[in-house]
């Protein structure tokens, strides 16, 4: 396997960080502080086809790779963490199950207009009493004559704010533990669906977390995503792909408190010299370093599995814990290098830490990625060895 970025690759790549120079991290500080993004974000995002990178282009996407996109999503975050969770959860929970799994009608209804910018996606499976145990989720689809008639609430909607499209999952056979969920597209004008309290976070303030409220909302019959009854499997294999995308996330975050660590050891001067000059600080560097390049090749080698079609959960997995607690790692030594000034606002680097925490816990638990990857272990002793 050849995680190397080829010649187009590194020509996106390039533009990409230009956009994010230029437009995405000038405002990084403003965002995070009104607790919203700018007018006119999401537009420039969609012409710069962030919004629909391995999109295909029959359905007006760009058409790339996962290796793309999780680079892509890593630049992002490098410039903004709560501008790349919003291109990550517009792909990975809501442009991905609607490729896997839906019909050709619901594809041509829906990839052009989320590939384009013009409508953002979200996932909503999460409940204020179920998280890790999605299978106990209560919210219910009966369905009626005029279609699923959806009642319940779903709380920590990644895009709930800004999304037009709803990934939606939701009891439909209360009395049949395999099959008990069913996904659903739902469009958020629908009579009955309201958006409910938007939460105060630690960090990735501008990302909207918002409480879905569905009361009596009819979904037509049409917009049952997948086969009744599979819905948690559909959950699952969604969450697969959008743990690639966090990895890729708390990589961009790392990426830039090591950036603006090395800078600030470079010009802080004590004792006569640069910092940087102190073996102290040449070892937090170095270590910060090792860890996020341990992390990127775990993170491509998962993105490079699913684009070639084979098993990748407990890689995802992998990829995951280690690039979100090695993330955490290396904005707290960042701050250590900052001293006393990275405790400040006035430095961007205490902001990296706060947005770095969501990683270990946003689709799936730290704790959950090690029972992924113990139960690979459990069952194929073999996957951990050379091969």
């Amino acid at each position: 396997m050849d995680f190397n970025l080829d010649d187009e690759q590194r020509q996106l790549l390039d533009a990409i960080r230009d956009f994010c120079d230029g437009a995405i991290a000038p405002k990084a500080e403003q965002r995070d502080r009104e607790h919203k993004f700018e007018d006119g974000l999401i537009e420039q995002l969609g012409e710069m086809g962030l919004l629909g990178i391995y999109v295909p282009s029959e359905y007006g996407g760009a058409g790339l790779d996962c290796v793309s996109y999780v680079a892509a999503v890593e630049e992002l975050s490098r410039a903004c963490a709560a501008t790349g969770i919003l291109m990550s959860a517009h792909h990975s929970l809501c442009v991905d199950p609607i490729l896997n799994w839906g019909t050709e009608e619901q594809k041509q209804k829906y990839l052009p207009k989320l590939a384009s910018g013009e409508w953002i996606g979200c996932f909503s499976l999460t409940e204020p009493g179920s998280g890790s145990d999605a299978g106990a989720a209560r919210c219910m689809a009966v369905e009626k004559d005029d279609g699923w008639h959806v009642t319940g609430t779903k709380n920590f909607v990644t895009n709930g704010r800004e999304a037009h499209v709803i990934v939606l999952f939701a009891v439909t056979d209360p009395d049949d533990k395999r099959h008990r969920l069913s996904a659903f597209i739902v469009e958020k004008d629908r009579p009955g669906l309201t958006v409910g309290k938007l939460e105060e976070k630690l960090g990735i303030r501008a990302s909207s977390t918002a409480e879905l409220i569905f009361e009596d909302c009819v979904v037509p019959k049409e917009n049952l995503l997948g086969e009744r009854g599979r819905g948690l499997r559909v959950a699952l294999t969604t969450l697969d792909g959008g743990r690639l995308g966090v990895a890729a996330q708390a990589i961009g975050i790392a990426q830039a408190a090591l950036d603006t660590a090395l800078a600030y050891s470079q010009e802080r001067q004590q004792f006569g010299r640069p910092i940087s000059a102190f073996q102290a600080i040449q070892t937090k560097l170095a270590d910060m370093a090792t860890e996020l390049a341990a992390a990127r090749v775990l993170t491509r080698r998962g993105a490079w599995l699913k684009q070639n079609k084979r098993p990748y959960e407990a890689e995802a997995a992998m990829a995951k814990v280690f690039a979100s607690e090695m993330a955490s790692r290396v904005t707290n030594a960042a701050i250590q290098i900052h001293g006393g000034y990275g405790y400040c606002m006035d430095y961007p680097v205490e902001r990296y830490l706060r947005d770095a925490k969501i990683t270990e816990l946003y689709e799936g638990t730290s704790e959950v990625q090690r029972l992924v990857i113990a139960r690979k272990i459990l069952t194929d002793p073999q996957w951990v060895t050379a091969r």
